[in-house]
């Protein structure tokens, strides 16, 4: 009874938050309008300047978007919590008669519906501007899921975040200076060969390489690589990891 009670008050919290994007829309500038600067910006600033072997730049540089917006769109779920925690709506919904998890699992969900939004504004930029995945409908399905299933287990990393930032602003600051960084340290614009030794171990090992790895590997030949399996082993390590800390720290802060 319990179990179908979390699903049904999760679920509930899911439309409250859509209803709440429906009203502001510019909560979507995130997952719509910036990726899409991205892949314009650098498909026709860097396109020409960055040789790519046996692909081309836009097919090399996809995937990079992909997993940058998937990230950035996981983390800010933190932001969303931490607005929630500000304004005194979580407040409100503990004097509801409703399991306080599902409010963190209704945020979650909410915002894989977000990425899913953005791998489908992403995906029709890019052909626009000449990707053209080679892995077929296989492929490009098993990529969209690592992608999802990272940003999922990312976005229990943003809960944790926003229920311990006392700030939405703070956070976002904090957010732009951890995954800003993670993401150019990474194989996501430009192969790791090209970066300094020291750097190169730290890209090379790093989980935005990993998925973005992954997700190339599966759009451009369907075979997912080598990285797939450290990939998917990242992704649930953060998820086991940081879904029962965000519990905490959420319950913590609601609280006092």
């Amino acid at each position: 009874m319990t179990l179908r009670w979390w699903i049904a008050d999760s679920l509930e919290m899911v439309k409250r938050n859509l209803r709440h994007i429906r009203r502001t829309p510019e909560l979507l500038l995130d997952v719509t309008l910036q990726p899409i600067m991205f892949v314009i910006l650098f498909r026709f600033v860097f396109g020409g300047a960055i040789p790519i072997e046996g692909t081309t730049y836009v097919n090399y540089l996809m995937a990079g978007i992909f997993v940058q917006t998937i990230a950035f769109a996981g983390v800010y779920t933190g932001v969303l919590l931490a607005n929630d925690l500000k304004n005194g709506m979580i407040d409100r919904f503990r004097s509801l008669p409703m399991l306080q998890s599902s409010v963190l699992t209704g945020r979650t969900l909410t915002d894989l519906l977000r990425a899913m939004l953005a791998v489908t504004v992403m995906t029709i930029v890019g052909l626009l501007v000449g990707f053209r995945p080679e892995g077929g409908v296989s492929g490009g399905l098993l990529a969209i899921g690592v992608m999802l299933t990272f940003g999922f287990a990312l976005s229990w990393v943003g809960v944790a975040m926003g229920s311990f930032v006392r700030t939405p602003e703070a956070l976002q600051g904090l957010m732009f200076m951890t995954v800003f960084p993670l993401t150019f340290a990474s194989s996501a614009f430009v192969p790791t060969d090209t970066m300094p030794d020291w750097l190169r171990f730290f890209a090379e090992r790093q989980p935005l390489t990993l998925v973005t790895n992954t997700v190339r590997s599966f759009m451009l030949d369907g075979t997912g690589g080598p990285d797939a399996i450290p990939a998917l082993v990242w992704s649930a390590g953060l998820l086991v990891a940081f879904f029962p800390i965000g519990l905490w720290l959420y319950r913590r802060r609601t609280s006092q």
